[in-house]
């Protein structure tokens, strides 16, 4: 897996398709290798770029502390050494809070933006959520914490239609488990993340999903980003939870494809 130097610490990325630049940045705990069910859809149109945060993956795990920004100098830096001056750029959860800070602070980098299970600011039950997951991280092993994000990110039903594919996650989580200390980190980037006063400031067109049934990142946290957006839709996927990217694969591909390719 390639990796460039950016930020002083080494990021591991991947790249499919080509066509104009589309960099994917994934959420909390997970390696960009879980955009590839989208990149499927997505490399027909586009060079997409998938990169590992800093602590997941093949990337650098260095001590915290972590914030969304550090991650957005690192996703910076990633187009830099590719020779990307300007790219797409869609983001997954703790993803969309980093593709929010790029925009900010490279605004020239940044062409339009998809923003999947979002927020700008944590409000009190949201900070409880990712301060719960830290502690539990530590006193859980790997695939039984898995299978806690499991329960949170899905929704019953398709909880219970893919107890195979749920079990599979977990194995895999237990044989190669992200470091704590990596996990600790992106969870107090998440708490800290904060942007809500500057949204107006970005003007690029930006396309928020989220499901309606969302316990982790509620409905009403995108709402927020939705109402300071300039040039911002809002998608709701109704009944649908955190995870609706994965449990409407074929409309979500659809839709974020069609916002892609306009803009």
């Amino acid at each position: 897996m390639p990796t460039v130097t950016t930020n002083g610490i080494q990021i591991a990325y991947e790249e499919r398709g080509s066509g104009d630049p589309l960099l994917l940045i994934m959420g909390l705990g997970a390696p960009g290798a879980l955009w590839e069910e989208h990149v499927k859809a997505y490399a027909t149109r586009f060079r997409c770029i998938l990169m590992d945060n800093r602590g997941a993956g093949a990337s650098d795990k260095p001590g915290g502390p972590y914030t969304t920004r550090m991650m957005a100098d690192d996703a910076a830096g990633l187009l830099d050494a590719l020779g990307i001056r300007k790219a797409r750029v869609a983001g997954i959860s703790m993803g969309s809070a980093i593709a929010q800070h790029l925009a900010l602070a490279y605004p020239k980098k940044v062409r339009s933006l998809v923003l999947i299970s979002s927020w700008a600011r944590c409000d009190a039950y949201t900070k409880a959520v990712f301060h719960h997951f830290r502690q539990l991280r530590v006193q859980s092993a790997p695939n039984d914490f898995m299978q806690l994000l499991q329960l949170w990110i899905f929704t019953p039903g398709h909880y219970a239609a893919h107890l195979d594919q749920m079990r599979e996650g977990r194995e895999t989580a237990a044989f190669n488990p992200m470091p704590q200390h990596a996990f600790a980190s992106q969870c107090e980037a998440c708490i800290t993340h904060d942007t809500l006063d500057e949204l107006g400031c970005i003007t690029q067109p930006a396309l928020l999903t989220v499901g309606s049934a969302d316990i982790f990142t509620p409905l009403h946290l995108s709402e927020a980003i939705h109402n300071r957006l300039p040039k911002s839709e809002l998608f709701v996927l109704k009944g649908f939870g955190h995870a609706h990217h994965w449990e409407t694969l074929e409309e979500f591909n659809r839709k974020t494809l069609d916002f892609l390719v306009k803009t």
